[in-house]
């Protein structure tokens, strides 16, 4: 029998899982003026209601909009978030682009590098 806690395929989806989690806290973020209230009230209290890995939530902190998007965040829902704290378009462009030079490759979701190519859809 698979054990799916110790195994391979369990922390590919505990992977995924916690990019589905920090993405719906930007969907919440951009839709919800009470989570942004949040979000900018007491940022620790937000964050403490996701699960996120250390690096996800340190990338959250600190809005390094660049390691986001390494981590994986869909750029539709990461746009608005930028926006929201403040990147102009220019700025939230360059951000991904310098994130791929010191990061490498997208690590997860919609932009991630498959069979050997670059990684990132800039």
């Amino acid at each position: 029998m698979l054990n799916l806690l110790n195994s391979s395929v369990a922390s590919g989806f505990a992977g995924t899982m916690s990019l589905y989690t920090l993405q719906k806290l930007f969907y919440e973020l951009n839709r919800d003026p009470g989570v942004q209230e949040a979000f900018t009230a007491d940022r620790e209290a937000l964050l403490a209601r996701y699960r996120l890995s250390e690096e996800e939530a340190d990338a959250v902190r600190s809005d390094d909009i660049g390691k986001l998007y390494i981590l994986g965040v869909n750029g539709q829902i990461l746009m608005h978030f930028a926006a929201w704290r403040g990147f102009a378009w220019d700025e939230y462009i360059q951000a991904m682009k310098d994130a791929l030079a010191e990061h490498g490759q997208v690590r997860a979701g919609i932009y991630a590098a498959v069979d050997g190519g670059e990684g990132g859809a800039l």
